[in-house]
């Protein structure tokens, strides 16, 4: 059984600003190695009001749960609520929890305060089973409607469970490795509700869903009295961008209601890393944004460095190597959002195979040096797993100084001003910059809509703060601007990468040794980082074990989808193929 997170308190700090502003209804927390506050529940939107009005914390970027639970006769067990914001001018988070009975898990909810927790508190209904009260439309999320319990606690097992945390006995140090499924009389995994026929099963349609949709579209007065119609779009369908639906109620061609319909390549990534050891966790970051798999990598580094403290501090030369890598992927995955919003708008693949052309030989790059081309696996606590092969820094920096921009000025000539490309992408989709703040809209979305706010700017992370480049911005908030932000992103990161080969230093490339096992200091820890889709962000609970206790993962993809149906609502339904495309999501991170 998981173990309960550590209980200690360190020593008592002084009174913050919001304690001051709240006394006896938010304190500091004590628990040594937690951070932020903890708040009285039935005073949380008051506190989130003030948060927010008073001292300008205006974006809500990561809400999770973390279930504290253990069978032990004396452990106190509870539900966390944890919620991380920022400022949209920039600078530090602010951190704080509320705690629930396991068995009475009911919280308020801030989408009245904060909308972009919509879809972050389905989640936590969905895995957790944390009521959120006055959420507009608490469903299940992830998983279907008619799943039993809420997985992620940690009292709930699969059918045939195992074990709770690997390595699992049998296959070290035992080494008499077999699957638990073989073991069972059925030789399938999988259990059914109590009272559930699948023989008798009949699918019906998910009545939760389009009463949602109906109630989403009440507000919408017609000018002539038709009957509305309900479309399916996806889930399989090239245009929706993998296993992903949109249900759209209309009124003619004009939209008057949308709701995202996700989950269909959920496998539970969490649960899988709660049950991995630390080390184990970074190739399945690859699987999230498999498109980005570098900075995904980046993301759950700086997560457990910053709980490992100094003796997992990078090299010089591996932070150089690794802002090279995550610009690299900057690019890479750029250039083919921008390939597949082409593909999106009608010009059937040929942008798109001009740009993946140039994403190849990115992809080259990585293989020379971490031996794959998309699940790299290249980032190690304290560094880097191997150094850049012999030869690769002057071709690196060939396609930087000499190709890759010279093609990316070919695009821009090409697709900028052409007029399909303007006449579907100008004025489509818009987004406003209260609206992109109050929704968490994150990486290209924001700044596309005039909110200037990049984390390698305003809370610089690595060594992002030694680099000259230009926070790219855009201000109509549109299809058109979201498709120019990227070609804008591009050009400043062959800025960052000129200087990253200039100033690249000799040395180490790993702190110590690469080891096949590491222990985590108690406490918890959120590392994120400008990934090409947004903010990627990791939240952990350590216990002290090989284990985490709790891995959350903050995915631009799924949240910046909050939006979807306020950017969709009033446009006609050939546009919203092209919002969606202009958000660029990928469905690894969307259902992780």
């Amino acid at each position: 059984m998981s173990e309960q997170a550590p209980v200690q308190e360190a020593p008592a700090s002084p009174p913050t600003e919001l304690e001051k502003r709240f006394p006896g209804l938010v304190k500091h927390d004590e628990r040594a190695g937690y951070e932020g506050h903890i708040v009285e529940i039935a005073n949380l939107v008051e506190v989130a009001t003030a948060i927010r009005d008073e001292m300008g914390y205006d974006f809500l970027s990561s809400v999770t749960a973390v279930d504290y639970y253990s069978e032990a006769p004396d452990a106190e067990n509870f539900i966390e609520v944890v919620y991380h914001l920022y400022k949209s001018t920039g600078g530090g988070s602010l951190i704080y929890k509320v705690q629930v009975p396991r068995d009475n898990a009911v919280v308020p909810s801030l989408v009245p305060v904060y909308p972009g927790a919509d879809f972050q508190e389905r989640e936590a209904w969905d895995l957790y089973g944390v009521k959120f009260e006055s959420h507009p439309d608490l469903r299940r999320i992830l998983m279907w409607d008619g799943f039993q319990g809420h997985p992620m606690r940690k009292d709930w097992k699969e059918a045939y469970f195992e074990e709770e945390v690997k390595p699992f006995k049998n296959r070290w140090p035992e080494g008499q490795v077999y699957r638990i499924e073989d073991r069972n009389p059925f030789g399938k995994n999988v259990s059914y509700p109590a009272g559930f026929d699948p023989e008798g099963f009949q699918e019906i349609e998910d009545p939760n869903l389009y009463s949602s949709l109906e109630r989403s579209a009440m507000e919408y007065v017609e000018d002539i009295d038709t009957e509305q119609v309900v479309v399916n779009l996806g889930p399989q369908h090239p245009s929706t961008h993998g296993v992903f639906r949109m249900a759209v109620r209309l009124d003619g061609e004009t939209i008057v209601g949308l709701k995202p319909v996700m989950g269909y390549l959920h496998r539970n990534h969490e649960q899988i890393g709660e049950r991995n050891t630390w080390i184990m966790n970074m190739p399945f970051t690859d699987r999230l944004d498999y498109l980005s798999s570098m900075s995904n990598n980046f993301g759950y580094a700086l997560a457990v460095e910053r709980l490992m403290g100094d003796k997992a501090a990078p090299p010089e030369r591996a932070e150089y190597i690794r802002v090279l890598m995550a610009e690299l992927t900057r690019i890479s995955n750029h250039l083919w959002a921008i390939g597949f919003l082409l593909n999106d708008l009608g010009a059937f693949f040929t942008p798109a195979l001009y740009a993946i052309e140039e994403r190849e030989l990115i992809l080259d790059i990585f293989e020379a040096t971490a031996g794959s081309r998309m699940m790299c696996n290249y980032f190690r606590f304290g560094g880097v797993a191997r150094d850049l092969p012999e030869g690769i820094l002057p071709k690196i920096k060939d396609l930087v100084q000499e190709r890759l921009p010279r093609k990316v000025d070919e695009l821009d000539l090409y697709l900028s001003q052409n007029e399909l490309v303007r006449s579907r992408g100008e004025g489509v989709g818009v987004i406003t910059p209260e609206d992109a703040i109050a929704f968490s809209a994150s990486g290209p979305v924001l700044r596309a809509s005039g909110v200037p706010y990049d984390i390698r700017r305003a809370d610089p992370y690595s060594i992002y703060d030694r680099f000259k480049f230009d926070v790219a911005v855009r201000y109509h908030g549109d299809v058109y601007d979201r498709y120019m932000i990227r070609i804008d992103e591009i050009r400043q990161s062959l800025r960052i990468i000129q200087q990253v080969i200039k100033d690249m230093p000799g040395g180490e490339i790993l702190n110590g040794k690469n080891p096949y096992q590491v222990r985590v200091p108690a406490g918890e820890s959120y590392g994120r980082v400008e990934s090409p889709k947004g903010e990627l962000g990791f939240y952990i609970v350590s216990t002290g074990k090989a284990n985490p206790h709790r891995y959350h993962v903050r995915a631009p993809s799924f949240i910046n989808l909050t939006i979807l149906e306020k950017m969709c609502v009033g446009q006609k339904i050939a546009d919203v193929v092209v919002n969606l495309g202009s958000i660029d999501i990928v469905l690894g991170e969307v259902d992780r």
